[in-house]
């Protein structure tokens, strides 16, 4: 026996005999030798506790966060300020530890955070009703696809190119399992080809998917968009960014059917990716087909004020078939953070962080469009995001680029050719209320020498590889 494995022989052959079996080969005995590891593996010795400390500790040596460079790093998950407020209140043991509320008379306290939330969503996104929040982002975006199916039993869904990447991987995978088809609107200079989305969409599209901003940065004008869908009777669900819309028109306002996105932005730290909780708000004609929880406000027989889960639509709570989810959890816990980080914020604060956001970006795409060799990518309006092309071959020089910029302590971006194979040599920069002017002056500084070497290597007989 050892520390971490608690059944002794003793044990385990108390329970082979209770089983009939007189050996754990035997009780293996029906799976194929061809399927079964030729020899034992091949690990090495066990380590004490302190030994296993110190490894586990230079392993995590290894890894570079937000702490240790300045980042513009974005594409998704983005480094804002997260107040000490929020810490403080999700370490307490009422919200950290219960799991899920199965006993609501219980858990006044976790049902008013969840309703508390829900009516900062609604808000947000201009929308009537939201759930208790979904896992992240792309789930959300395709849990509205299931919602648009149920509603209009359609075959085909059309999605913008410029929504982000892994939700359009999202949607696909599981649209084989709805039986459904997903076609690809394009991108021109930074934004949905509005032609070419009009076309795509007909009397068999369920529903139709954009984003905003998009994942190039750029302002999409929704107006001609959710037309277009609208005159074809299709849903419009958008995949919004909950911080842009203190200065951007809420999505439910514009005629958006479903709102959804990605809420580590709200009081979610980066965590090396996770975990964070997505959003999902639509119309009240859509509550019972939505995925997840959501919690309703009541009054008790003294007519004092409470909290329930009005509806649970995971198979576990109904009948299979009219399961819109299978979804176990609600994020809680990120979505306390994010409840609490818009109550820190406040109506006016929610609208100053975007107008410094936008304000920054701007300062931003200024000093590195003016770069040598450095050009817009588009030039739609952004607000914390912003692409450009660095004039470089292809992603193996971007790479290159990035590596020489991380020796000064500076993470410039996102290689776009990684999602974006035509963008061969873009370049996604972030820009959240983190980084300073002078910052901004750094990353054009430390970028405008990393492009100068990576063009002298280039320019050597054997190429740039070697640099």
């Amino acid at each position: 026996m050892t520390r971490y494995t608690a059944v002794t022989d003793a044990d385990r052959q108390a329970m082979l005999e209770a089983i009939g079996v007189a050996s754990v080969d035997e009780l293996f005995a029906g799976i194929p030798q061809e399927v079964r590891a030729a020899a034992p593996l091949d690990l090495p010795d066990g380590l004490g506790e302190a030994e296993v400390y110190a490894h586990l500790r230079e392993l995590a040596a290894r890894n570079t966060s937000v702490e240790d460079e300045i980042s513009f790093l974005g594409a998704g998950m983005y480094d804002h300020y997260v107040p000490a407020l929020i810490d403080m209140l999700m370490s307490r043991s009422e919200f950290l530890t219960p799991y899920t509320p199965y006993q609501p008379e219980i858990s006044q306290g976790g049902l008013q955070v969840m309703f508390e939330y829900q009516t900062a969503i609604c808000e947000l996104t201009g929308l009537e009703v939201s759930n208790a929040s979904v896992y992240e982002g792309p789930s959300a975006l395709a849990a509205a696809a299931y919602l648009a199916k149920l509603t209009n039993g359609r075959s085909r869904f059309v999605i913008s190119r410029a929504v982000h990447p892994h939700a359009r991987e999202t949607l696909v995978t599981l649209c084989a399992g709805y039986g459904m088809s997903v076609s690809e609107v394009p991108v021109i200079d930074g934004v949905t080809d509005l032609a070419a989305w009009t076309s795509a969409i007909d009397e068999d599209v369920s529903a139709v998917f954009v984003s905003q901003p998009n994942f190039l940065g750029a302002v999409e004008d929704l107006g001609p968009l959710i037309e277009a869908a609208r005159s074809h009777g299709a849903l419009v669900v958008c995949s919004a960014d909950p911080l842009t819309l203190g200065i951007l028109e809420a999505p439910g306002v514009l005629g958006v059917d479903v709102c959804v996105g990605e809420g580590q932005t709200l009081g979610n730290r980066l965590d090396f990716g996770g975990p964070s909780f997505g959003f999902f708000a639509a119309r009240e004609e859509h509550v019972r087909r939505m995925p997840g929880r959501i919690a309703g406000e009541t009054a008790d027989v003294d007519g004092r004020r409470g909290f329930v889960l009005t509806l649970q639509t995971r198979e576990q709570h109904i009948r299979r078939e009219k399961a819109t989810s299978n979804i176990c959890t609600s994020q809680a816990l990120n979505a306390l953070a994010g409840v609490v980080y818009l109550s820190w914020l406040g109506r006016e604060g929610l609208v100053e962080l975007g107008e410094l956001l936008a304000a920054r970006t701007a300062y931003a795409r200024e000093k590195l469009a003016a770069l040598d060799g450095v050009s817009l990518l588009h030039d739609q309006p952004v607000v914390r995001e912003f692409a450009i092309s660095l004039g470089v071959p292809d992603l193996a020089a971007v790479r290159r680029v990035i590596a020489r910029c991380a020796v000064d302590h500076v993470n410039p971006g996102h290689p776009l050719a990684i999602d974006y194979p035509e963008y061969r040599d873009g370049l996604l920069v972030a820009v959240t209320e983190q980084r300073s002017r002078a910052d901004i002056d750094q990353l054009a500084e430390v970028l405008g020498r990393a492009l100068a070497t990576e063009r002298a290597a280039a320019e050597t007989p054997s190429g740039g590889a070697e640099a």
